[in-house]
This record gives C-alpha cells, sequence and structure tokens, in this order.
C-alpha cells in the first residue's frame, strides 16, 4: 500500500481551481458572462418581441430553445467558471447557428426582422462566447 494524497488534495488541481477562478473574476470574463445571459434572453424572446412567432413558429421555438441553452450557459460560467470552462466553446457555435438558422430552416420567412434579430442576437452570443474562452485561453498560455 502506497500513502499517497488523494486527487481531490493534490497541489497542482487546487492551483488549476485557483487559476480558474482568479480568470473568472476579470471584469471581462463578468462582462462576457453577462452579455451571454442578455444576448440568451434577447434570442429566446425576440420572436414575442418583434412579432415573426407566429408566422415562423420553427424558427420561434428554435430561438426559445437556443436563448435558453445560451441563458444557462452564462448562468453556469458565472457561478462556476472552473467547472464549466471546457463547454465554453458551445456558445460561439450556439451564436453561429442563430445567425445562420433564419436563412436554413424550412418555413421561415425572411423578414427583416428575423434577419436583424437572428444576426444581432447571434453576433452578440458569438462575441460573448469568445470572451468566456478567453480567460481560459489566456490561462494555458501564460502556464
Amino acid at each position: 500500500m502506497s500513502s499517497s494524497t488523494p486527487i481531490a488534495g493534490h497541489p497542482d488541481l487546487a492551483e488549476l481551481r485557483m487559476r480558474y477562478e482568479r480568470a473568472s473574476e476579470t471584469p471581462t470574463a463578468q462582462m462576457a458572462d453577462g452579455l451571454t445571459v442578455l444576448g440568451g434572453l434577447f434570442v429566446a424572446l425576440s420572436p414575442w418581441i418583434t412579432g415573426f412567432a407566429g408566422t415562423t413558429p420553427s424558427l420561434a421555438l428554435n430561438n426559445l430553445v437556443t436563448g435558453l441553452t445560451a441563458v444557462m450557459l452564462g448562468l453556469s460560467f458565472a457561478a462556476a467558471y472552473h467547472r464549466t470552462h471546457g463547454i465554453a466553446w458551445t456558445c460561439p457555435v450556439l451564436g453561429a447557428w442563430v445567425i445562420v438558422s433564419v436563412f436554413v430552416m424550412s418555413g421561415t420567412a425572411v423578414t427583416l426582422s428575423t434577419v436583424l434579430c437572428n444576426v444581432i442576437g447571434g453576433a452578440v452570443l458569438v462575441l460573448a462566447g469568445l470572451g468566456t474562452m478567453a480567460p481560459a485561453m489566456a490561462s494555458r498560455a501564460s502556464s
């Protein structure tokens, strides 16, 4: 039998947790998390705010699900970045999907309001997602 330290108490793991904790406390990370939540709320509610929910129900449902997913990601990044930083790449992907979805989903009426809502909301999610990924990338580069 060897007397080794349990993995939970390993000094390298504790240092890694502290590094991600410091990264999540930066103003850039906090702003990115907040923008992710706000962008997700905008995407989720935009079909009803601009009135295209009745004409394109498939896009409205897509925006609702994608937006609420982004909201949950933003909240999880803000609450536990050290545990969720590994899935930060999904936020820019969701944003790109929001932008493209208005053009590729069947049964979607391509109107000015649908295009503007999806492009603006998607761009906010892409930029906020890249901002969320930045502290983890900087943390890896400095180690």
